[in-house]
């Protein structure tokens, strides 16, 4: 079996250092000094506009094309598919434009409650512009679920396409995306996968997971921030989104807007590098050897997450939101007489840092009753967390408890 040296590949991370226990994963990862070195590598090196004749343009064009790959390898995708973008709220954005642009009154999408905003609201103001009609899939507020079966009423023939979460952001739930996408493609559907929560905490293939789009941020992964949508090349040269005349109309590049940050794109190679090395694996290409570690990822995160959820269980005053069969390594829960803010500040004064509030799923903490209250406080587990990380997390969530 793999598995990891958390003690070494906590040594990784510079940031670490500073004495915090960094359970806020779930909001963006730390890095590690390898994707430190990375782009610091890139600017020494010099740096040019790609298109150009000179040895720093062809660097930058390199550094672009190995980011592609490097992506490809971690989701299973393939590189003329991989487009590249400041974030993936700006990335739906863009395809939510797109592929509104072939919409026509009637025609329906299925959204879900389970999402966060930036797979929600594009989606929303791009069919309010086109005139279709948006549905949606309802979460058991009970269980934190996401039915799929519920997916058979929701579609039909004027269906043109799902927009789902591989995992929510704050509950940690993780569908049954094959199943959901497959009754989409039954239906003549697209489907459009918020896969920025699932990415981290295990293996992905998105061939087996029926993305036509699959959307990742490197930051949640140790990475820079940047943002990535995968999909099939056949697809996206069947899309065509508004662009500068002059700009390039190959398959990824005219979906990406202006001069891309070279250094940055740098830093998610090296990132993705380093999530391969994990483990400690050699042999084999990087795919192999990705599958391999973030499979070890995921066992790990899961029996270290098993400790945190009993131990916030444990504690009387504490309410946890959601018990998904299947689910990353991400805890949501109120103390009593206390207010969220009031409980991240207090394990702030800890050295322990969480969030609190709705993080952006606008709908589902709706559905939880939680929205207007100030939502809850997460607590995100990587691979990079170790019991010592979770055990100061307990003990200041003990103290307000106790009081």
């Amino acid at each position: 079996m793999t598995t990891l040296d958390v003690s070494a590949i906590r040594e990784a991370y510079p940031a670490l250092r500073d004495g915090a226990a960094y359970v806020d994963g779930a909001a963006g990862t730390q890095v590690p000094e390898s994707v430190i070195e990375a782009i610091a590598a890139a600017y020494r090196s010099g740096l040019g506009n790609v298109g150009g004749p000179f040895a720093a343009s062809h660097r930058s064009g390199e550094v672009v094309d190995e980011c592609r790959r490097a992506v490809a390898d971690l989701v299973g995708g393939v590189p003329d598919g991989i487009v590249l973008g400041q974030n993936t709220t700006t990335l739906v954005y863009r395809f939510s434009q797109t592929l509104a642009a072939t919409w026509v009154p009637g025609d329906e999408i299925v959204l879900s409650r389970l999402d966060h905003d930036s797979n929600v609201r594009p989606w929303i103001q791009a069919a309010a512009r086109a005139g279709a009609v948006v549905r949606w899939a309802e979460v058991d507020p009970a269980t934190g679920e996401l039915p799929a079966e519920q997916y058979d009423a929701l579609l039909n023939d004027r269906t043109r396409l799902v927009a789902v979460t591989a995992a929510s952001n704050i509950l940690g739930t993780r569908p049954d995306i094959p199943a959901i996408t497959a009754k989409a493609h039954a239906a003549g559907a697209l489907t459009y996968i918020d896969g920025v929560h699932a990415t981290p905490h295990g293996p992905v293939d998105v061939n087996a997971l029926g993305a036509d789009f699959f959307a990742t941020s490197a930051y949640k992964w140790s990475g820079p921030h940047i943002g990535a949508v995968a999909a099939d090349p056949a697809l996206l040269e069947t899309l065509r989104p508004d662009k500068l005349a002059s700009s390039s109309d190959a398959v990824p590049h005219r979906f990406e807007t202006g001069t891309a940050p070279f250094a940055d794109l740098a830093g998610v190679t090296a990132a993705v590098d380093h999530l391969a090395a994990l483990a400690g694996i050699r042999e084999g290409s990087r795919r192999e050897r990705l599958l391999a570690t973030m499979a070890a990822v995921e066992t790990y995160e899961q029996d270290l997450f098993g400790v945190l959820l009993r131990g916030l269980e444990e504690l009387p005053g504490v309410t946890l939101y959601g018990k998904p069969a299947r689910r990353t390594a991400t805890a949501y829960f109120r103390v009593a007489g206390h207010t969220p803010a009031e409980v991240a500040g207090h394990l702030a004064a800890r050295d322990v840092n969480v969030w609190h509030g709705h993080n952006y799923a606008w709908e589902l903490t709706e559905v939880l009753g939680l929205r207007a209250i100030g939502g809850a406080v997460r607590a995100g587990l990587v691979h990079y967390n170790d019991r010592s990380d979770v055990d100061r997390l307990l003990v200041a969530v003990a103290e307000l408890d106790a009081g």
